[in-house]
C-alpha cells in the first residue's frame, strides 16, 4: 500500500498530455501489486494464493519500469521517485520471500 501511495505521489505531478498514458498505466500497476496481494489471500488455497502472488510481482515489474520511462523522460520530483523506486524494490523482496515460504508448485 505504501509503495502505491508514493506512486501516486510521484506521478500527480506528471504533465496532464500524460493522463492516460504512463500516468495512467503505472498507477494501475501499482494498485495492482496491493489488489492482487488481497485478493489471493481471500482464495481458499496456497496455491492459489501464490498465483496471485505472481501476478502481484509480474505488476511490480511493470512498475518498476515504468518509474525507469519517468526517470528517462525526467517526469516528476527526484525525491519522490527514489521513494516509489525503493519502496517497488522493497515490495518485490517481500513477494519473493513469500512466494517461496508456500514453496512450490504442485
Amino acid at each position: 500500500m505504501e509503495m502505491t501511495v508514493a506512486v501516486y505521489e510521484f506521478s500527480r505531478s506528471f504533465p496532464r498530455d500524460e493522463l492516460y498514458g504512463l500516468t495512467s498505466q503505472l498507477r494501475r500497476a501499482a494498485v495492482s501489486v496491493a489488489s492482487n496481494i488481497a485478493e489471493g489471500r481471500g482464495r481458499l488455497s496456497d496455491g492459489e494464493f501464490r498465483q496471485f502472488l505472481g501476478l502481484a510481482q509480474g505488476s511490480n515489474y511493470e512498475v518498476q519500469t515504468q518509474l525507469l520511462v519517468a526517470k528517462r523522460l525526467k517526469m516528476g520530483e527526484p525525491e519522490q521517485l527514489r521513494k516509489a523506486e525503493s519502496l517497488s524494490l522493497e515490495t518485490g523482496k517481500m513477494l519473493s520471500g513469500l512466494i517461496a515460504s508456500l514453496g512450490a508448485k504442485s
